[in-house]
């Protein structure tokens, strides 16, 4: 990930340079798609920083994800068609109500969320909610042998599954969860390890500075090369006029779809 250390848009000019660590540079066209790419990276970072996700709701519920990665994730579930979304990490259920939302409205699948404590505050919206019927509350750590055990126990045969992993962020948890979950998610499905965003902010405010290796990416990346059976793959937009052919994310390489 060779990003840019310095970013300078001239509006009059209508261009962006960019500036490596090396002392290379680039000039883009202000209004091409490199640019757009380069200047949604910047604005992606300073909107991490300043918790942008933590200002939006799902049918009520905070659901803390970048919008684009809201109708991203939509386009990839209506797309599989799972009977059954787990999630681990729950916070305060938005993105449980999301994908309960979808279930309803394609009318097939439920949803399983997982997370090491979940607040009675938000259990009791979780469980009062409209969507609740379709949600499926475990208490426990994501990689406990025993939770992952009782998540298995709750898919049935011949069912589609996938999975959403956004609970802690560690190369090593969400790699425990990878091997713990992956073996649940059915050929032409996906298990997605969110936030690998966080190797790209290393040194800035909130993070780390082990951010850079110790990242969902990294976890990943090291999963797909021990299980060829899995394959890091961007969905492909099911509609596109425009210029632009990538995600503005949170999530970069997170989609590992099985064979």
């Amino acid at each position: 990930m060779n990003n840019p250390v310095k970013v300078t848009i001239d509006r009059g000019a209508k261009t962006v340079l960019l500036v490596y660590d090396d002392g290379a540079t680039s000039l883009l066209p202000l209004y091409g798609e490199g640019a757009f790419r380069e200047i949604s990276r910047v604005w992606v970072d300073t909107g991490w920083v300043l918790k942008y996700s933590y200002g939006f709701t799902w049918l009520g519920r905070p659901i803390i994800q970048l919008p684009e990665d809201v109708l991203r994730i939509q386009e990839v579930i209506f797309r599989v068609q799972p009977d059954v979304i787990i999630e681990t990490g729950v916070a305060h259920g938005g993105s449980l109500v999301l994908y309960a939302s979808l279930c309803k409205a394609m009318e097939k699948g439920r949803v399983i969320g997982v997370d090491v404590e979940i607040r009675p505050h938000n259990r009791a919206a979780i469980q009062s909610h409209l969507l609740s019927p379709y949600i499926t509350l475990i208490e426990g750590s994501s990689t406990d042998p025993s939770i992952v055990s009782q998540v298995r126990e709750s898919v049935k045969p011949g069912e589609t599954v996938m999975v959403m992993l956004d609970s802690c962020h560690t190369k090593s948890h969400v790699l425990s969860e990878l091997n713990g979950y992956g073996p649940l998610v059915t050929p032409g499905s996906y298990i997605v390890a969110m936030d690998g965003i966080m190797e790209q902010l290393a040194g800035a405010p909130r993070t780390q500075p082990d951010w850079i290796w110790d990242n969902p990416r990294q976890a990943a990346l090291e999963y797909t090369s021990n299980h060829p059976q899995f394959v890091m793959e961007e969905p492909s937009f099911p509609f596109n006029e425009g210029a632009v052919n990538q995600r503005v994310t949170y999530w970069p390489d997170a989609y590992l779809r099985r064979k």
